[in-house]
């Protein structure tokens, strides 16, 4: 009963908290590379750190959408022959060799235009470290790998990144920075997002640098994103939250996104954070683990992750003010209420020369109504609880084959089976796996939510960070969804593996299974003995259509109403 199972195709697309070194490709990335033509080209690849303001630099330029990443490096392959780049991509400082190869496939396969796939003929980096990497890796590509001492395109193009560094400016105006960051901290802990859902919007009249009444939604009552959203106008809050309602794409999302016209402040957090199955969040993290974020909305700027003066001076009477009004009126506002109330506060004002400005804040309940109404004509929103998957587990896509099904079988504690005709290599299978109590754990949850009906993927997005994602999905047979994995659509690796899946599943006619097997920790990790399986599930491949929920958008629907 110890046999292994080492004939199963596992492609490795999502392992959470799990990073293996790469040693060799599998035979069938390798036809598929060698597959493609090879140009007479040398390649140059390197990888460099950058710094927080240069990852903001460059994740501005790559997205569009003007994100704030963390402190990263960045891995750049460029054509040395033609000038050109081919790839790049920021990775964290702790990110190991494995995501140079990851942007070199990239590079190969999918470039950036005008260039086309193709192979180099030669490869050369700087770093001994990387050459000894990457020559076990390509000594079945037929591309040659040198050591030069110097990359002279690549260091032209590192220090063009250092000069548009050095003339960038500063996201906060460095005069009004310290008080800006510390009204963001006192916010943080008048943790308005616990009295106020994001559709009770006050109205706080300024009539200073050019805003008369703006208009604030608070932003984390369902512990997703923290933060305070300030319309310049009351029908750019309206026609933003109706046409996020009215359009489904991508697409239109992001056009909707950037047709707001606001100021904004967000909690982007430093870490990952695990979230309780219900979403709501009754104790909130230190302001430690967060960084403040400002900056602007417009239709025809786009967005912007920086403030001017100006808009710096009013943010931060603003965030006095919405203080003083939340401690003011903090019992008024518990338990879901929000009655009419208003309060006028003469609030010191930040540069020179010194002035006090009146400031009338004032709650809004009829339009909260109206806005609240507009959510309830829409079909209710899915629940999707990514809590199923335990932390630290090994998950990947794969193939099962028919005779060692019938082993497994034969040989697991829990089967739910199904009628399925051998056809193709064998059944597609999602494998978890993780420790024998979480591995029972996570079967019993299947089971309370009445089995499992099917397995399959749905497009998701994040207007804010502007990226797309194939999100695997588990349907439970009480309709409860639960996410088991978060792929970006530019992952080769992923593309490849949901090809195959998506071929398979057409073969057994719609058929997959989920394996949940024990032995995270011991030699069988990733290629699990028939001893080590606890649990097998055979169930229905679900299209996108059969899942029926359109664009999942990550920043606008999960804290929404």
């Amino acid at each position: 009963m110890g046999q292994s199972i080492d004939s199963i195709d596992f492609r490795r697309s999502f392992t959470p908290g799990i990073r293996d070194s790469m040693t060799a490709l599998n035979h069938a990335t390798q036809r598929r590379l060698l597959s493609l033509p090879q140009i007479p080209s040398v390649w140059e690849g390197d990888r460099r750190p950058l710094g927080a303001a240069g990852s903001s630099l460059l994740a501005s330029d790559n997205t569009g959408m003007g994100s704030s990443p963390a402190e990263g490096d960045c891995v750049l392959w460029v054509d040395g022959s033609q000038g050109i780049v081919r790839a790049m991509d920021m990775v964290p400082p702790t990110a190991g060799p494995e995501t140079v190869v990851r942007t070199l496939l990239r590079a190969i396969e999918y470039p950036h235009s005008p260039a086309q796939p193709a192979r180099p003929q030669k490869i050369v980096v700087r770093d001994r470290e990387m050459q000894f990497y990457l020559r076990g890796i390509l000594q079945e590509l037929d591309i040659t790998l040198e050591y030069v001492p110097d990359l002279p395109l690549i260091d032209e193009i590192f220090q063009s990144f250092q000069t548009a560094i050095g003339s960038k400016p500063p996201n906060l105006p460095p005069q009004f920075t310290e008080e800006l960051l510390n009204k963001a901290q006192q916010l943080w802990e008048d943790a308005p997002w616990t009295l106020l859902a994001d559709h009770q919007i006050l109205a706080i009249e300024l009539n200073q640098w050019d805003l008369g009444t703006v208009y604030a939604s608070i932003m984390g009552m369902l512990g997703m994103e923290f933060g305070l959203l300030l319309y310049r106008s009351l029908e750019s809050l309206q026609r933003f939250r109706q046409r996020v309602l009215d359009d489904d794409s991508m697409e239109r999302m992001e056009e909707a996104f950037l047709s707001q016209d606001c100021l904004f402040l967000t909690y982007e957090a430093q870490r990952e954070r695990d979230f309780p199955p219900s979403g709501m969040l009754r104790v909130f993290p230190p302001v430690e683990d967060y960084e403040p974020v400002f900056g602007s909305l417009h239709p025809l700027e786009g967005l912007r992750s920086s403030l001017y003066e100006e808009e710096a001076q009013a943010f931060a009477v603003v965030l006095e003010a919405l203080h003083r009004f939340f401690k003011q009126h903090h019992n008024k506002l518990q338990d879901g209420q929000f009655p009419e109330l208003s309060s006028r506060y003469k609030i010191p004002g930040l540069g020179e020369p010194a002035q006090t400005i009146s400031v009338k804040v004032s709650t809004l309940p009829d339009l909260a109504e109206e806005l609240f109404a507009m959510a309830e004509d829409e079909p209710d929103l899915p629940m999707i609880r990514d809590d199923l998957i335990p932390e630290n587990a090994f998950l990947s896509l794969g193939v099962m084959p028919w005779d060692t099904l019938k082993l497994v079988r034969s040989q697991v504690k829990y089967h739910q089976t199904a009628e399925i005709a051998e056809a193709g290599e064998g059944l597609p299978v999602v494998l978890v796996q993780t420790s024998q109590p979480k591995a029972k754990a996570l079967i019993q949850e299947l089971q309370t939510s009445g089995g499992l009906r099917g397995i399959g993927f749905n497009p998701g997005a994040d207007s804010m960070m502007g990226e797309k994602y194939d999100l695997g999905l588990f349907q439970a047979e009480d309709d409860t969804l639960f996410l088991f994995g978060e792929f970006g659509d530019d992952d080769p690796v992923h593309v490849q593996a949901r090809k195959k899946w998506d071929q398979r599943c057409k073969k057994t006619k719609g058929y997959c299974g989920l394996l949940i097997a024990k032995g995270v920790t011991g030699s069988s990790k990733g290629q699990p003995k028939i001893t080590d399986m606890i649990g097998l599930f055979e169930v229905h491949a679900l299209s996108a259509s059969d899942l029926g929920l359109g664009v999942l958008e990550r920043q606008f629907v999960a804290d929404w109403f």
